[in-house]
């Protein structure tokens, strides 16, 4: 980081929406970089690493999901993804490759000043992503002593759905798809496992929302998977 603020990439080849993006994130103290192309966007991270990416996936040359994949295989910075709506295919396609969340176009500048913020504060937080312990509204962790209680109150879970918990915990923010959920908490043994999931997705929503009909901690990604936010995320 520099005394401007986090530097930003931004990858796209529509001039108004970067003319947008530059205005818009440097009036909030980013330092804003462009890049129009996907070789362009691997020069610049290479040269510059940058803190995070704004990614279009509709680009000339090479594909905003092979830049995706690249700058995974080095580098854990934050890549939100931009997509147009229709495309879901390709969103779950590079949440998988890595990607740290997507906005679709087009899309209002303060959902993406809201996102930028919650995946600078995610990769600020230790990898292990627990912390000893987790508050969040009437929600408490102690992850040392492996406690969980709500409104006080101790509840019970048994060790996959606190292992489910945990990965929530420890990516709070960053939407997570079905794919990259079942290799967390199973490894590599996830073959008929989706029925699983969305069981223990259930349960876990039972125990710990305050009120399950309205949904706090575990919100659901149509399509793509879920995400754990919690008030001060969003």
């Amino acid at each position: 980081m520099n005394k401007h603020g986090a530097t930003i990439l931004v990858v796209d080849d529509e001039q108004e929406i970067v003319r947008v993006l530059r205005h818009s994130l440097s009036a909030q103290g980013y330092m804003v970089l462009v890049a129009t192309s996907g070789e362009e966007a691997m020069e610049v991270v290479s040269q510059r690493r940058p803190d995070l990416l704004l990614l279009d996936l509709l680009l000339p040359g090479m594909s905003g999901l092979e830049v995706c994949r690249m700058v995974r295989e080095s580098s854990n910075v934050p890549i939100i993804v931009l997509s147009v709506k229709d495309s879901e295919r390709d969103k779950v396609e590079a949440l998988d490759l890595g990607a740290d969340d997507y906005v679709a176009k087009p899309f209002g500048i303060n959902e993406v000043l809201a996102r930028i913020r919650v995946a600078l504060r995610r990769v600020a937080r230790p990898r292990n992503g627990a912390a000893p312990c987790y508050q969040g509204g009437a929600l408490s962790i102690d992850f040392a002593q492996r406690h969980v209680r709500l409104n006080g109150k101790e509840v019970a879970l048994t060790p996959t759905e606190y292992g489910l918990l945990k990965v929530f915990i420890t990516f709070r923010g960053k939407i997570l798809t079905r794919l990259q959920l079942l290799k967390e908490v199973w490894g590599t043994h996830t073959h008929g496992r989706t029925h699983s999931l969305h069981v223990y997705v259930a349960q876990l929503r039972q125990k710990i929302e305050p009120a399950p009909e309205h949904r706090r901690f575990i919100l659901t990604i149509p399509g793509v998977g879920y995400r754990f936010t919690d008030e001060a995320e969003l």
